[in-house]
């Protein structure tokens, strides 16, 4: 019996022997199948933290070979860090504040309160330090989380190609059967 435009895909049941049941599919059901294997690997992953690590270490050097994933991890991490212009405007005004400080030396009434402003403008400045060192904390937080997004797509990837290209070599075997 034959189906146009349909396959023919037969099942073995462990549970009954080794009995063949005729079923005839699209390739929408078959996807649904190779995604329920795909999700349970995914939850296996998420269950077991040194499988999804050493998942993580097999597919990280491979995706460090390929040029357009380092851009891509490029690209993203460099979303969140300081421009070059950023830290160059920082360095020139510490240094105006340095020669500002150096002009300095004869101290008058007006000087002191001069002087007052500039304090001001390091404690100023000091808060943008901090601030600045609380912001590379944050994007050194973003590029780890970055990094867990890039692994587990990875293993996605990964699962999707091997359930792609396992599920029908394990069929045509068992149709050999």
């Amino acid at each position: 019996m034959a189906l146009h435009g349909h396959k023919q895909l037969l099942l073995v049941s462990g549970y009954k022997g080794l009995t063949r049941l005729p079923l005839y599919y699209e390739s929408a059901i078959f996807y649904l199948v190779e995604m329920s294997t795909g999700r349970q690997l995914l939850e296996e992953l998420r269950r077991d933290e040194e499988l999804r690590r050493a998942l993580a270490e097999e597919l990280l050097p491979e995706a460090l070979r390929h040029r357009e994933l380092r851009r891509a991890m490029l690209i993203a991490i460099s979303r969140e860090m300081a421009t070059k212009d950023d830290v160059e405007a920082l360095e020139e005004d510490v240094e105006a504040l340095r020669k500002e400080i150096e002009g300095l030396r004869m101290a008058t009434k007006e000087d002191v309160e001069g002087l007052r402003k500039v304090m001001a403008t390091k404690e100023d400045l000091e808060k943008l330090r901090v601030y600045v060192d609380a912001r590379l904390d944050d994007l050194n937080r973003r590029i780890g989380d970055l990094y867990g997004v890039v692994k587990t797509s990875l293993i996605a990837i990964v699962v999707t190609l091997a359930s792609t290209i396992l599920t029908p070599l394990i069929l045509k075997l068992l149709l050999r059967l």
